[in-house]
């Protein structure tokens, strides 16, 4: 019988267009081969689909599989599965091993095969299982192990100029979503239909913005009524009435970068009480967006917005954080969690860095007002303030439709 292979290069086809140049991703291996020689890892092993996708452009499914980027002082190489053939060479700008399924863990056999057994290596702690720690151990025999978790979020939260263009992009894309959904909301359509409409409109801009990106994860959540009480509420097909409060999410995806837009809107009429608190909380929006300035921490700007709620009796329907950063995240992977507008965070706010201002306050069933409200918009932090790259408008006048 044949031997099969434990893993091979399936170099099949030419390297297609990636987001971002040659270069961009060099840098970014760079900075790492700096964090790695600072803290003295031999090899750097990721399994996250958010540093793999930030440091080589590949953007995994796995699919119950493991996926991987080994990084070294010499080489960068995606570690991928079989069932993905040749588009993750095509897809990342470095090297590719492909391992086969022929027997359990030929993954770690691939990884071994750059790294070599005894070095130092480095690892994802947020992200790595136990039980693929515990095989990292027994087929890489570190001599010791570190953890590079916060070193690479640290530096994925620092955004290049490329980066920053794309992020600009992704904000009017995710307005152009919100345009379709303004316009198809009216009394009697169903949630999906509408989210349909955002989506749809957001994937086809996208497409004609970045002709030779992959095209896959963009999404819309567009509760009404009750549903709007949380920010991630899924959509149902309940349909609108006279009076809902709306919540519009719009999040497209390009290249594992995410960008959102969010308001809260009204079919046909929005009543007293409910208009109170919505002008409560886009009065602290505002308020906050003005609070985004180089030198500021996240935990004094969070502070701040509490003490504008509690002045107003209202700190009390606050549910999150105030914002967070973006950059390669979705809603299923990701998350630059030092850059979250939270009390428990002193991360000092720095040109470059990119976050958003959302409050949300929500009011249960049965209370005046109920309902979630928030808005949404990205802010870039520059040398003496900030660039809000949102421009689909927020609040009464522009958010009563239908």
């Amino acid at each position: 019988m044949t031997a099969r292979p434990e893993f091979y290069r399936f170099h099949n086809g030419e390297k297609a267009p990636l987001q971002f140049a040659v270069a961009e991703y060099e840098a970014r291996i760079a900075g790492l081969r700096r964090i790695m020689s600072d803290l003295g890892v031999g090899a750097a092993v990721f399994t996250s689909m958010h540093n793999i996708s930030y440091y080589s452009g590949f953007t995994y499914c796995a699919f119950g599989r493991p996926y991987g980027l080994v990084v070294t002082a010499e080489q960068a190489v995606t570690i991928s599965a079989g069932i993905d053939a040749g588009q993750p060479w095509r897809r990342s700008f470095c090297d590719n091993i492909t391992y086969t399924d022929w027997q359990r863990d030929n993954f770690w056999r691939a990884i071994l095969s750059v790294t070599g057994a005894g070095a130092t290596i480095g690892y994802e702690s947020d992200h790595l299982t136990l039980l693929q720690k515990g095989k990292l151990e027994h087929f890489l025999k570190p001599s010791f192990v570190v953890d590079l978790y916060e070193p690479t979020m640290v530096q994925r939260m620092h955004k290049s100029a490329a980066e920053l263009e794309l992020i600009r992009a992704g904000a009017a894309v995710a307005d152009v979503g919100g345009y379709a959904i303004r316009d198809a909301v009216k009394a009697g359509a169903r949630e999906i239909d509408v989210a349909m409409a955002g989506r749809d409109a957001m994937e086809l801009d996208i497409a004609t913005r970045f002709p030779d990106a992959e095209y896959r994860d963009s999404w819309v959540w567009f509760q009404s009524g009750l549903n709007t009480d949380g920010a991630h509420n899924p959509v149902t097909a309940r349909r609108l009435q006279r009076g809902d409060i709306l919540s519009l999410n719009t999040f497209p995806m390009i290249s594992g970068y995410y960008t959102a837009l969010e308001r809260t809107m009204f079919v046909e009429e929005v009543d007293a009480e409910s208009l109170k608190i919505w002008q409560a909380n886009v009065a602290a929006h505002e308020y906050g967006m003005s609070l985004l300035q180089p030198g500021a921490s996240c935990a004094e700007i969070t502070n701040k917005i509490n003490d504008f709620f509690e002045e107003r009796d209202l700190l009390q329907y606050r549910t999150f954080g105030y914002g967070h950063s973006f950059g390669v995240l979705s809603h299923y992977y990701g998350r630059e969690a030092g850059l979250e507008l939270r009390e428990d965070i002193d991360t000092v706010l720095e040109p470059g860095m990119v976050i958003s201002m959302e409050p949300m306050l929500t009011l249960a069933e049965g209370q005046p007002g109920a309902g979630g409200y928030r808005e949404h918009d990205i802010l870039i932090v520059t040398e003496d303030g900030n660039e809000n790259i949102t421009k689909y408008p927020y609040g009464p006048e522009f958010n009563v439709v239908g």
